[in-house]
């Protein structure tokens, strides 16, 4: 009886180390899913912010080759 007690509390010390190893093994990979998740959202604004600007500049870049000939001023063969 008190050899079934024994193995019993080896057992249960076992599983309780184990299942305190796991976890701090999911405590681990939360920590670096949460940073690459931050990583993640902070390249994703730096992409947004330089779309914006291209985007800006596009629109300037058509603006001045489709201004109203009228303006530009004659060619130099004339």
């Amino acid at each position: 009886m008190q050899t079934d007690l024994l193995l019993q509390g080896d057992t249960l010390e076992r599983r309780l180390v184990e299942m305190e190893t796991r976890l701090a093994f999911q405590e681990h990979s939360l920590n670096e899913l949460s940073e690459a998740l931050a990583d993640a959202r902070a390249e994703n604004q730096r992409t947004a912010l330089l779309l914006r600007h291209m985007v800006e500049e596009l629109g300037k870049v058509r603006t001045s080759l489709f201004e109203d000939p009228a303006n530009e001023p004659p060619p130099p063969h004339y």
